[in-house]
């Protein structure tokens, strides 16, 4: 298809597609939904993908999870967490979820469902957990699990702090993925503090993995006597997203530079990603260049050199997603990333471990894309800032 014509259609249909409304019903069993909005779906050249706008009416959406059923969990940052159907009609409030830090970028973050969810029903969650004694006013991504039983997270318990809890509400990272062994990682930023990230003492800037409760693998890579249980690799800056390949099964992460520099890094056992000794980015306040880039921006051969980078200007990955689904032939290996300061849906073109083209969609909606996961269908969920879930469909 042109791709002239696929970027007016996909401009056009978003545009036009509107959301529904109401709450009510249960995340497991059929709901009873109140008065609900059909999904516009425009005439459009058949096979063109269109998007579809399932709702608008959600509270800073920040991580989603399908359910076996088709139904879907989605992470609200204020602190709570939604089911909503897979038509997007029907939303249930869902309890359990643990109090949260909210300011700035913090509070209820991702989700996942265990790899055995279909046995038994666990949840995780991934947020900024506010501190309290010695640690009041200060806030640290922690990582817990529950089960969810009918409309209710039960039994919730901690799995996974960072430390130390710092003062501020910034770059918390906090995306989940499960690997094929069924471990779980963690992606942790270095809470603007910069050096932390290097400091192996520390879980700041730093992508962890743990067992599903929480106790540490004995495969994780030996990096000293002071080393953080839990550290596979370091030097990270506040890495928003996180998927697994689905040909190598390695942790894909994208993270946050500073001006420029934004990164799509493979994580592996052990390796050291740079931060804040190398960027393609520059110190906020210089000039932007290439003579201002921090380090002077080449990382090896000390550190490991990021897969592509968004220079000068940066966009702020967030979510991402391989795509595997049969809806998108044309699509299949591409990674999908989100994007909040360059306000785009990113389509990368992967070829074996190497980012061969990038392509922004949808950047004249205006809207910060956070997440994106895709649908048992085929099609792509995704959740914005400005409170929508959408659907990427044909």
């Amino acid at each position: 298809m042109n791709r002239h014509l696929l970027s007016l259609t996909l401009t056009a249909t978003a545009l036009a597609a509107c959301g529904g409304g109401g709450s009510g019903g249960t995340a497991t069993a059929p709901a009873t939904p109140s008065t609900p909005t059909t999904p516009t779906t425009p005439t459009t050249p058949a096979g063109d993908p269109r998007l579809q706008t399932l709702r608008s009416d959600l509270d800073n959406p920040w991580g989603l999870a399908e359910l076996p059923s088709g139904d879907w969990l989605i992470t609200q940052r204020t602190g709570s967490v939604v089911a909503v159907n897979a038509e997007g009609t029907v939303r249930t409030a869902i309890s359990g979820a643990p109090a949260v830090a909210s300011d700035g970028q913090g509070g209820l973050l991702d989700i996942a469902l265990d790899p055995d969810f279909g046995a038994d029903p666990w949840v995780y969650l991934c947020y900024s957990e506010p501190g309290s004694g010695a640690e009041a006013g200060r806030a640290g991504t922690a990582v817990g699990r529950a089960r969810l039983v009918g409309n209710a997270l039960q039994g919730f318990t901690v799995t996974f702090r960072q430390q130390p809890k710092v003062a501020g509400s910034g770059h918390f990272g906090c995306r989940l993925a499960f690997g094929r062994d069924k471990l779980l990682f963690v992606t942790l930023g270095e809470r603007q503090q910069g050096s932390p990230a290097q400091d192996l003492a520390q879980t700041l800037g730093k992508v962890v993995r743990i067992a599903r409760d929480g106790s540490i693998p004995a495969d994780n890579p030996a990096l000293g006597a002071t080393a953080r249980p839990g550290i596979w690799s370091f030097g990270h800056r506040n890495p928003q997203g996180a998927a697994i390949h689905p040909d190598t099964g390695e942790l894909w992460v994208g993270e946050h530079g500073p001006q420029g520099g934004d990164e799509i890094n493979i994580a592996r056992a052990g390796a050291n990603y740079g931060w804040p000794i190398v960027s393609y980015g520059c110190n906020y306040g210089d000039p932007v260049g290439n003579a201002c880039r921090i380090g002077g921006g080449t990382h090896a051969p000390r550190f490991v050199e990021p897969l592509t980078t968004w220079t000068p200007t940066s966009v702020a990955p967030s979510g991402m997603a391989f795509y595997t689904g049969s809806l998108f032939p044309e699509w299949r290996g591409n990674l999908f990333a989100g994007s909040l300061a360059g306000q785009a849906l990113w389509r990368l073109t992967v070829t074996g471990n190497s980012v061969t083209a990038k392509e922004p969609l949808f950047a004249s909606l205006g809207e910060r894309f956070r997440a994106i996961k895709p649908a048992s269908d085929g099609s792509l969920l995704i959740v914005t800032d400005s409170g929508k879930l959408l659907r990427l469909t044909r």
